[in-house]
């Protein structure tokens, strides 16, 4: 038996980046002393989601990977803790922005930097005018606890990224998340598809699945969004095993058998029986031949 305990978070953001610091170490320490290894905070956490607008303004909050203070603080807050930590930044590299993040051991190590591939255009969710899309291709770590891949909210609805990930190694699937009502469409929830997509990451690939989203209401100068929380925990087949409200700062906790699901993985035949031959279209915008076909 090699066990692996890990914690899923949520919680409101503010206008001042210190007191949402402050929170997100809150809930790193009330997590850590509940016994969680891994530890999920939320996307951007830092700050409000600024992508609801498109401010030129808002590239200031950005900042380069070396010598951020959020990172350092997050890196002794790992050592300190014995915990490991994937912490979410924007990030300023040359005239490029990113939306990126950092893993850092249980020892406080940084073992390295991943940035979001996929990055969403619309309404109340406007990323492509802030972000560049990720250059490092899908990363998985090993860390103490385990190894473990970490997507980044738009990444959780493609099941491509998941795989890619899975077949790098990665035993557990971590998804820091901004995620909330469509100002385009009111009356749209898109809650419990967000959540399928990424139950049927867990079950395809025989591995748990962590989603940790923001909660409140954030308005901009031309719409607002309010987030909806439901951050949870799916087991290795998909099942939901922890799950938090739409409106309340929580942590959420689990504990899994690492070593079974890989017997699972192994007996089940997902990935002895994969046709890598078959899967060409894949690899294509347009779903096989050219245009000219």
């Amino acid at each position: 038996m090699r066990e692996i305990t890990v914690a899923a978070t949520q919680m409101p953001c503010v206008d001042n980046a210190a007191d949402n610091l402050t929170r997100a170490i809150e809930l790193v320490r009330r997590a850590a002393s509940d016994g969680a290894q891994v530890i999920l905070l939320q996307e951007l956490f830092e700050t409000p989601y600024f992508c609801k607008d498109q401010d030129p303004a808002f590239f200031d909050w950005a900042k380069p990977r070396d010598r951020n203070p959020t990172l350092e603080t997050m890196s002794a807050l790992a050592a300190e803790l014995g915990v490991v930590l994937p912490i979410s930044f924007f990030e300023r590299a040359g005239n490029n922005h990113f939306n990126s993040l950092v893993v850092f051991d249980a020892d406080g190590t940084d073992l390295g930097l991943y940035r979001k591939s996929h990055i969403p255009d619309g309404p109340g969710y406007q990323e492509k005018f802030y972000f560049t899309p990720g250059d490092t291709g899908f990363k998985v770590w090993e860390t103490r606890a385990g190894t473990i891949g970490v997507g980044i909210c738009w990444d959780q609805w493609f099941p491509e990224a998941a795989r890619a990930m899975v077949l790098a190694g990665a035993e557990v699937l971590f998804y820091p998340t901004a995620i909330g009502s469509e100002p385009s469409d009111p009356d749209w929830d898109s809650s419990m598809h967000w959540r399928r997509v990424m139950q049927g990451h867990a079950g395809a690939n025989i591995v748990p699945v962590l989603a940790s989203n923001r909660i409140g209401e954030e308005t901009g100068r031309s719409c607002s969004v309010t987030f909806y929380g439901s951050s949870f925990i799916a087991d290795a087949t998909g099942g939901i095993v922890a799950e938090a409200s739409r409106d309340r700062e929580e942590v959420l906790l689990a504990t899994f058998d690492l070593e079974a699901n890989r017997h699972l993985r192994r007996s089940w035949g997902l990935f002895r029986d994969r046709r890598t031959d078959l899967y060409g279209a894949l690899s294509t915008l347009a779903g096989g031949g050219s245009t000219n076909d």
